[in-house]
C-alpha cells in the first residue's frame, strides 16, 4: 500500500498548507481528500507535489506492506 504520511510532515516542515497547494499548483480539494485517505492519485499529481515542495518522491510517499 502506498501511504502519504510523509507528505504532511514535509508540508509542515516547509510551511506549506493545503490551501497553498491548491492555489499554487492546481491540486483540487478532491485530490487533497484522496491523499489524506491514501487513495490512488495520478503520477502527474506526484510530479506537481514534488515540484511545489521542492522535494523527492520519498519525501511525500512510501510503500508499506
Amino acid at each position: 500500500m502506498i501511504v502519504f504520511d510523509k507528505l504532511w510532515k514535509t508540508m509542515k516542515l516547509k510551511g506549506v498548507t493545503t490551501y497553498k497547494l491548491r492555489e499554487s499548483c492546481g491540486i483540487d480539494s478532491k485530490t487533497i481528500r484522496r491523499l489524506k485517505a491514501n487513495e490512488n492519485i495520478e503520477t502527474k499529481t506526484i510530479d506537481k507535489l514534488c515540484s511545489a515542495l521542492d522535494c523527492d518522491i520519498c519525501d511525500i510517499m512510501e510503500y508499506r506492506k
